[in-house]
């Protein structure tokens, strides 16, 4: 070992290449103020998420799911830090190849920050600060710990003192930057826009207080579900946001945010699901929204003969395929950008998303939308489409029991039980319980808010005691059931009834 490097212990090392990557990671988040898309440890998990199998990715929105991001990030967390004490021990033996890992997972923070290259000048800035930090903090590090002072080999107390006013240092300069480049943006969403002024169309309250557990009628929107494949919200600037029509039309343009607002606006009750939701599953919710046609938008670019899909594009890259037909037809799509009455929130897709009655969000609900491209399904194909996915999502007519709830004990008597349900296109004709396989019975429904929106309904039980099954369906109003075929999510939504066993005593 060369003379000019200490003598640290494993754990020390350890640490070490910890503390360095945190301030690397710290600053280079701080810098990324210049860039916020271009943090460095965001984009390269999101990349990480883009080549993670599509199983995989399943089984987290199942096992995790409106908690997927929280525990992502927390994975990407440890991993970051686990590699930065690799590195560490890596340079307890060279520093030139402990160095040489910290250039590398900066080269790779970089890489990843490639596709904002175009909506970012300094794209590059974050991850080359983060390898800068790092390069310099590590062998520093080292240093501080000093030389063996005798024969016992410990370092003296003067040593450690430097080595923990420099740890402080680097770690508090690390952590700081990290808050303070995510705050800026935190606060710039949070930030209310002013909406047209209109008279809100007012929608009939709910049965909810009829059966306690019961959603609401209304989903508000603190509480919508959200399931996507960003790992920060973008930040995103009304003053520099732009919608782009593109692709196969006669008059290719660009709509600004003013000019977005000045259009004719709609309000419209739409119950959105993701094609992840397991039967009886809570990715579903339903609001109002309030935008612009997305027929008004595509006639003013002009629709060229050909076309049959519209590739609708994020801020962040991702994708969604929707047919054509879709968006021009009297179900009234929308480029959205209010939501129950206010802004669309951040996480929901501020300043504006697509949103598409009657089909599941991964083939109609792009959020941070920026680009609407005319295209075709053989010319195109969108995120989850190149990963198995169907190209054609319609959400299937289902209900679900959320009173009482699975494995639930209850007294013998009139029990209420409820739930929601959906058929969008036809609208919900009947709700349908039955208990341990026996006749299936006439539910009450709750109130009507067009065929794109679900339906509460409440069933009264006499509940005798002992071990019950409980099962419902929806029937649509042309009479048509539910399809009862088993089905999980993939590739095109599940099936099945919706099945609970509950106690009675």
């Amino acid at each position: 070992m060369s003379t000019t490097q200490p003598l640290v212990s494993p754990g020390r090392a350890a640490l070490d290449g910890v503390i360095a990557m945190v301030a690397g990671l710290g600053i280079g988040n701080l810098v990324s103020l210049v860039a916020p898309g271009s943090s460095p440890v965001i984009p390269v998990a999101a990349r990480f998420i883009d080549i993670t199998p599509a199983p995989l990715k399943e089984w987290a929105i199942a096992t995790f799911g409106t908690a997927d991001k929280a525990v992502l990030i927390v994975g990407a967390i440890v991993v970051t830090l686990g590699l930065g004490a690799l590195t560490g021990l890596v340079a307890r033996r060279s520093m030139g190849a402990g160095l040489t890992c910290v250039a590398v997972l900066a080269a790779i923070a970089i890489a990843a920050a490639i596709p904002n290259a175009s909506r970012e000048m300094l794209w590059w800035a974050p991850g080359t600060a983060a390898l800068t930090v790092g390069a310099w903090a590590l062998p520093r590090l080292f240093r501080a710990h000093g030389r063996p002072s005798d024969e016992t080999g410990e370092n003296t107390g003067q040593s450690r003192r430097d080595w923990f006013r420099l740890a402080a240092a680097l770690s508090g300069a690390g952590i700081v930057g990290a808050v303070i480049g995510r705050w800026p943006s935190a606060s710039h969403l949070a930030s209310p826009v002013a909406l047209p002024a209109r008279t809100l169309t007012p929608l009939p309250a709910g049965i909810e207080s009829q059966a306690p557990g019961l959603s609401p009628f209304v989903t508000p929107s603190s509480s919508f579900f959200r399931i996507d494949t960003a790992l920060g919200v973008p930040n995103i600037d009304v003053n520099e946001w732009r919608l782009d029509i593109t692709g196969m039309v006669d008059r290719p343009y660009s709509i600004t945010w003013p000019e977005l607002l000045a259009m004719e606006a709609i309000e419209r009750p739409v119950t959105l699901e993701c094609v992840s939701n397991e039967v009886g599953g809570d990715l579903i919710g339903s609001a109002m929204w309030l935008g612009v046609r997305t027929s008004t938008l595509l006639a003013k670019a002009g629709v060229q003969r050909g076309a049959d899909m519209v590739l609708a594009s994020s801020i962040d890259n991702f994708s969604v395929s929707t047919p054509l037909p879709a968006l021009l037809d009297d179900r009234d799509a929308m480029v959205v950008y209010g939501m129950n009455g206010a802004a669309l929130p951040p996480e929901h897709g501020f300043p504006v998303r697509l949103l598409t009655p009657g089909l599941y969000g991964f083939v109609g609900a792009t959020k941070w939308l920026v680009t609407l491209e005319v295209t075709t399904f053989a010319a195109k194909k969108a995120y989850w489409t190149t990963r198995g996915w169907s190209d054609h999502g319609p959400i299937k007519p289902s209900a679900r029991i959320e009173v009482p709830r699975r494995g639930a004990k209850v007294t013998a008597g009139q029990v209420t039980v409820g739930g929601t349900a959906w058929a969008h296109g036809t609208g919900v004709g009947t709700v349908q319980v039955r208990v341990d396989q026996g006749p299936w019975r006439d539910a009450t429904l709750g109130p009507e808010a067009g065929v794109q929106y679900w339906r509460q309904w409440i069933y009264r039980w006499d509940a005798l005691p002992g071990d019950h099954e409980l099962q419902v369906r929806v029937i649509d109003l042309q009479g048509k059931p539910q399809d009862e075929t088993v089905a999980v999510p993939a590739p095109d939504g599940s099936s099945g009834l919706h099945t609970i066993r509950v106690a009675v005593s």
